[in-house]
């Protein structure tokens, strides 16, 4: 009632100005009009497909996407990785089911890498792939596109207004952009938990996603767009510790119940290979949509290595922007000066992990 009087109020009194200032008043009228589409368009939340291998970390992501106001996840689309693609499907079902967003379309999509075998995570993850917990059957039903497809007729439906979050191997998102590589400058972001700047987590050069699939992850890179890169090295810097895992126990709630669980089971694996905490990957590249200001980006040309014997799957990082220019003289060559690379990633150097954290705690909490 208070907004409706205000309201009243206004139009009142634009009427009377519009009487004695016709002019000034029209453009008031239009400068406020902006003004509060603007703050609409703003506090309106962003559109997001989450394409996922669910995945302990991947199932803190989801539930913590489902849980943000500040984003609309519109699909999830389902790729092999850490479990095998059927298994990954009926992770995403029974995951929504929990969280009671059977609204949100759950698309199965590519059963295997583009060019190589695929490897599981098991050992990690559980023999489920959701630390073993056994969730109730899904209430949700599994949407019949395939999962490329399904990804390109949303961002044809909504252009410009859907962010990318894939947080597993890229083999879906390469399949999409494959067939339509218009959707590269649709999107509005592209923010994949992949890839590394200082050493991987599977050997020494190489992130398990981008592992996983490296030339889906090379076509990725080189679509058009922008990618937002948020590297294993910068969520292994972003620990859920024992400190975090009590306050999520401290309420109860089903999904706060499983979030625990996973939580234990995770981090009780992290501890036993030596590590302080459990890494955040997932849910850190979720977090970087919800609330950008979490993490710092820096502006990188990034390729992706697809034939090395030690380096397969390492995203190799210009920090410089450019390559020296080797030009031949005779039986040498000489340096004369540089090539000079255009972005195409925004990579992420650094995150507020106590932020992020109770960011991730607040929102799952007595859920």
């Amino acid at each position: 009632m208070r907004g409706s009087a205000s309201l009243q109020h206004c139009s009142r009194k634009g009427f009377l100005q519009v009487k004695q200032f016709p002019f000034y008043s029209t453009v008031v009228l239009f400068a406020v009009l902006a003004l509060v589409t603007s703050a609409f368009a703003q506090s309106s939340p962003q559109r997001v497909i989450i394409d996922t291998d669910p995945g302990t970390d991947d199932a803190l992501a989801i539930l913590l996407a489902l849980n943000s106001p500040e984003i609309k996840v519109e699909a999830l689309t389902v790729v092999p990785g850490n479990v095998v693609a059927a298994q990954g499907l009926e992770n995403a079902l029974k995951l929504v089911s929990l969280a009671g967003r059977c609204d949100v379309a759950v698309a199965g999509g590519a059963q295997h890498p583009l060019n190589q075998k695929l490897i599981t995570a098991e050992y990690w993850h559980g023999q489920n792939g959701l630390a073993n917990i056994e969730l109730p059957a899904s209430k949700c039903k599994a949407d019949p596109q395939f999962g490329p497809d399904l990804i390109i007729e949303l961002v044809h439906k909504y252009p410009h207004e859907i962010t990318l979050i894939p947080v597993g191997p890229l083999t879906n998102i390469a399949l999409a952009v494959s067939k339509d590589p218009s959707i590269a400058g649709l999107v509005k972001d592209i923010v994949i938990m992949g890839g590394s700047i200082t050493g991987g987590n599977v050997n020494g050069a190489a992130e398990a996603n981008i592992y996983n699939d490296p030339e889906a992850a090379a076509i990725v890179f080189s679509a058009g767009w922008i990618v937002t890169m948020v590297g294993s090295d910068i969520g292994e810097r972003t620990l859920m510790t024992r400190k975090q895992l009590a306050q999520i126990q401290t309420t109860h709630g089903p999904e706060n119940d499983f979030v625990a669980k996973v939580g234990e089971f995770y981090l009780s694996r992290a501890e036993k290979n030596g590590y302080p905490g459990a890494a955040m990957y997932d849910p850190l590249a979720v977090g970087t949509v919800v609330d950008p200001t979490l993490v710092t980006l820096k502006e990188m040309h990034v390729d992706v290595e697809t034939k090395g014997e030690f380096t397969r799957g390492e995203t190799v990082a210009n920090r410089m922007g450019a390559n020296e220019k080797n030009v031949l003289h005779g039986d040498r060559y000489v340096i004369e000066g540089y090539d000079y690379l255009k972005p195409n990633a925004r990579v992420c150097v650094a995150s507020d992990a106590d932020r992020f954290l109770q960011l991730f705690i607040s929102r799952i909490k007595g859920k």
